[in-house]
């Protein structure tokens, strides 16, 4: 939907000199019409006297028209509208937020919840070329471990050494993860997508009230939970003994994982992303990246311009349509004068 603007309104006062002109006119042939009724009822062949006076009003109606109409240009008429425009050729900005803590590395996702992941990350990365990819690892606190890059090699290298040493600090605190991840990105026009893929239930971060940023910088979430929302102890094998032991927490207890899956869906949800439950499973990521993460980056790059359409030269058209037609009814009575003063 477009409307009328008038980018150089003052023109406007144009209008009165023609309309002055045009009334002095007018107010002359009236003066006339006496003159020329007398000088055709004296002559008893020529055409009606009145057709002569209507044609000389309306060729001040129609010269009246034309020059109002260059007003109406001076004053520089536009149109204005709403477009969406595709931006195919920005590439997307996406930052991976990794959860490191030590539930990460049950084994119930063979070889680990953690390689699984990286994995996972890994085919996602490559099915989606071009884009510029950061890594935040996360547990009790969030770091940046990768910035944003276009370096694939790079990236692949700081994730593959990515674990849970990396975090100095235990527990999973998705709040700080999404926030730590929001900064990652620096700006710029490219679409921006955060995934966030943990297997845990949040400690006391506001997941939340931490989308909040995204939400006002319009960067989906899309959330990815491994693990069981039921609860399940977290397996670990020594890698030198091979010994199989259940992952317990200071006080000896056994630590039981539980994903909240409702809550990642709410932070998905919120920012208009997608919650994907992985469980133990392996991902499909080629159809996730179908699905989910390519319609949202895709989206992402529609804008919506402002267009702006001077149509100054469709005033002007209209005047020297009027002059024109003001000469063709000129000749077309000039020669009707003219025949019917011969007949």
């Amino acid at each position: 939907m477009s409307d009328w603007r008038f980018l150089s309104l003052n023109a406007i006062h144009w209008i009165w000199p023609v309309l002055g002109l045009v009334v002095w006119w007018m107010s002359r042939v009236w003066g006339e019409r006496d003159v020329l009724k007398s000088l055709f009822l004296a002559n008893e062949s020529s055409l009606n006297w009145n057709r002569q006076f209507q044609l000389k009003v309306i060729h001040i109606i129609l010269m009246g028209l034309a020059m109002s109409s260059v007003v109406v240009a001076l004053m520089q008429p536009v149109t204005f509208g709403q477009e969406s425009v595709q931006e195919s050729s920005i590439e997307a900005d996406v930052v991976v937020a990794l959860d490191l803590s030590k539930s990460m590395l049950a084994e119930d996702a063979p070889p680990s919840r953690l390689e699984r992941a990286k994995y996972e990350v890994m085919e996602m990365v490559d099915a989606m070329p071009g884009y510029r990819f950061g890594l935040v690892g996360f547990a009790g606190s969030a770091s940046v471990l990768c910035p944003l890059t276009k370096d694939v090699g790079f990236f692949q290298m700081i994730l593959n050494n990515a674990s849970p040493k990396s975090i100095s600090r235990g527990g999973t605190s998705i709040g700080t993860a999404i926030r730590k991840g929001v900064d990652t990105f620096a700006g710029g026009t490219a679409p921006k997508l955060l995934i966030v893929i943990t297997d845990g239930e949040d400690h006391d971060s506001d997941p939340i009230g931490a989308t909040d940023a995204a939400v006002d910088l319009g960067i989906p979430i899309v959330t990815i939970g491994f693990g069981s929302e039921e609860g399940a102890p977290i397996t670990l094998t020594d890698a030198e003994t091979g010994a199989r032991t259940s992952l317990t927490d200071r006080d000896g207890n056994i630590v039981i994982s539980r994903l909240d899956g409702d809550l990642l869906r709410d932070v998905a949800m919120k920012t208009e992303g997608a919650f994907i439950p992985a469980g133990v499973s392996s991902l499909d990521l080629e159809g996730i990246v179908k699905e989910h993460i390519t319609p949202i980056v895709d989206a992402s790059s529609v804008r919506q311009t402002t267009t702006v359409t001077p149509i100054h030269g469709r005033w002007i058209g209209f005047g020297l349509l009027c002059v024109l037609m003001s000469q063709i009814l000129g000749v077309v009575y000039g020669r009707e004068e003219y025949e019917g003063g011969l007949a």
